[in-house]
């Protein structure tokens, strides 16, 4: 897709994950994803018009059959993903034509915006800052930025619940499923991938609104992050192995006994094992709106949940990005070969 090798892709995806743990995602630059984000909210304006009032319990649906729904919702991410992997594409091939340096650096500077590593860290540490002070409402506000629970009245168990899962999970999001589809296809086929995480994230709801038009945003979602889930588990096992207070035979156990529980096919897997290797429960009661949902409970509660265990889960993820790099090291140095 690139023509580049698998040893330029390998050197790309270092400077990208460098590049990411040193800038993150600049403020005064444009991120492609704020885009893609404008490109889906437009697409869904002109493909479903305005939602009609129901009196559901969601407040809104559309005022088209359900079959139209999920037609529409198929165009909307075909539309979406040839938009953002096609002008990426163009792109890389344009700057390809003019230097083959100029190719390297814009084939490293966007995969470098589809991870986020520093992004997530300083997401969680946002929260877990006030809430170490012991100001809970400041990291009550905090924590409901990166969830889409209902954060009024939790307690430090449960808001350090929250910021755990969310950097777990996205552990996979937004750290290794970008990175192997860049390994696979370089700019163009992460950037692909973003888009289909962005669209599941708008639209891949199971709600009045978007249960049939986010149908195919949401599978696509599942699809894609299969693999890089799996890999994400086996990647936080090696991470714990070398630190005594993780245990990486209880992530493996954890894994083993409740990932499959979650609704998600890939969420439980990240999930179970930061659980597990940290000896903590995570799952239990969300609300949402009005509505309480019972999540699985994963791992074991050998300890109360407190502040520091967000701190242990951004360790764990960075543990994760820096298993990358050297894996990445040790093939350009030829150990694997």
């Amino acid at each position: 897709m690139t023509g580049y090798t698998w040893k330029e892709t390998a050197a790309m995806l270092i400077a990208a994950i460098v590049i990411d743990w040193i800038v993150g995602d600049p403020r005064r630059l444009p991120h492609p994803v704020i885009w893609i984000g404008r490109f889906i909210h437009a697409a869904e304006k002109r493909l479903m018009g305005e939602p009609l009032p129901d009196g559901g319990r969601d407040g809104t649906v559309w005022p088209l059959p359900a079959r139209q729904q999920r037609w529409k919702g198929v165009l909307l991410c075909g539309s979406t993903l040839l938009a953002s992997g096609g002008l990426m594409w163009l792109a890389l091939r344009a700057a390809q034509a003019v230097h083959p340096w100029l190719g390297y650096a814009v084939n490293t500077w966007f995969i470098s915006t589809t991870i986020a590593v520093k992004g997530l860290k300083d997401a969680a540490y946002a929260v877990y800052r006030p809430l170490q002070s012991g100001d809970l409402p400041e990291a009550r506000k905090y924590v409901g930025y990166i969830v889409g629970r209902d954060t009024k009245g939790l307690d430090e168990g449960e808001i350090t619940r929250a910021a755990v899962e969310t950097v777990a999970e996205n552990t996979v999001d937004a750290v290794v499923s970008p990175l192997f589809y860049a390994f696979l296809g370089g700019a163009p086929l992460a950037m692909l991938y973003r888009a289909a995480n962005t669209l599941d994230s708008m639209v891949g709801y199971r709600n009045a609104r978007y249960r049939c038009f986010g149908w195919a945003s949401a599978r696509l979602d599942d699809v894609l992050n299969w693999i890089p889930a799996r890999l994400t588990g086996f990647a936080l096992l090696l991470a714990a192995l070398p630190v005594p207070r993780w245990s990486a035979r209880r992530a493996l156990r954890s894994m083993m006994r409740f990932a499959a529980k979650h609704p998600s096919p890939n969420s439980g897997v990240p999930e179970s094992a930061v659980a597990g290797a940290l000896g903590i429960e995570l799952g239990g009661t969300n609300v949402y709106g009005d509505v309480v949902s019972e999540r699985a409970r994963m791992g074991w509660p050998l300890r109360e949940r407190n502040a520091g265990d967000i701190r242990e889960a951004v360790r764990l993820l960075y543990g994760v990005s820096f298993i990358i790099v050297g894996g990445l090291l040790c093939a350009l140095a030829g150990l694997w070969s």
